[in-house]
């Protein structure tokens, strides 16, 4: 645990900081990253021994309602921040709402807006999924040496703008693994191999949510507990309706009765009147 001050000026325990994750190469050990949107989510990442997690800026502060220790970066590519000031704004509020990084798969313009202003900024290179179209549909990039190299030119125009961290989502594993020992940015692996310094998923895949992508792994079953919340929740609000229509609920044990004497001293007052 490492003690920074944070945005505000505020002591704060940090499981790792932005020198931490620029020197993991150097130091050839490896970080995990996941998703969290929620309080629980991100409690649920610290108690696992997670390091850092990546949420919407939106959900900066109840990601750090969960966790005030896990390395929070917030996407910032969402929620009407479209010019670079917007963007610019946008960061700023995440730190200071807690968020350690921010994250944007906007231009290398906004990217060095940020890093100017001294803010800790990942980039998105690869598979960027709202850009999609641009590579035909879901796939990998780099698999052609010449789309290898045009990445690879991207990840240096990258780190010229002051990224000091990119997320490189669905890059073939040995074009990583390449790209990784000659980048000076930490790379955080999508579905692009064990060659990086930090490898992440979604928790949702973690915990089996939902259908799993070929790239994830999933080590949990949340899905088959949530059906059976809601087939229990259905059973019971079922059988709660029966009751009433069969007069079966309440009955003497979940209701309260005025003691026989007051009672009639009740009736006997309301009849007079």
């Amino acid at each position: 645990m490492v003690r920074i001050l944070d945005y505000n000026g505020q002591d704060a325990d940090r499981t790792v900081t932005v020198a931490t994750i620029t020197k993991l190469k150097a130091e050839g050990r490896q970080l995990a990253q996941v998703t969290a949107g929620t309080a629980d989510e991100a409690q649920a990442a610290e108690a696992a021994g997670i390091e850092m997690v990546v949420c919407m800026a939106s959900s900066v502060p109840a990601v750090r309602d969960g966790s005030s220790r896990v390395f929070v970066t917030a996407a910032i590519d969402f929620g009407g921040a479209i010019t670079e000031d917007d963007i610019l704004g946008a960061a700023f509020e995440a730190l200071t709402n807690g968020a350690d990084a921010v994250i944007t798969a906007r231009g290398l313009r906004s990217v060095a807006r940020l890093a100017a202003e001294d803010i800790p900024v990942m980039g998105h290179l690869g598979f960027v999924p709202k850009k999609s179209t641009i590579y035909g549909g879901v796939r990998s990039v780099g698999k052609t040496a010449a789309e290898a190299t045009a990445l690879w030119a991207q990840f240096q125009r990258l780190e010229d703008a002051g990224a000091f961290a990119v997320e490189c989502e669905l890059i073939p594993a040995n074009v990583m693994a390449a790209i990784n020992a000659r980048t000076g940015m930490a790379t955080i692996s999508l579905g692009s191999g064990a060659g990086a310094d930090v490898l992440f998923l979604f928790s949702s895949d973690i915990c089996g949510e939902g259908r799993v992508p070929r790239h994830a792994r999933q080590y949990g079953d949340i899905a088959s507990l949530q059906a059976q919340i809601r087939d229990e929740r259905v059973r019971a609000l079922t059988a709660f309706r029966s009751d009433v229509t069969g007069g079966c609920f309440p009955n003497e044990t979940e209701t309260v009765a005025a003691p026989a004497e007051e009672f009639a001293t009740f009736i006997a007052s309301i009849d007079r009147a």
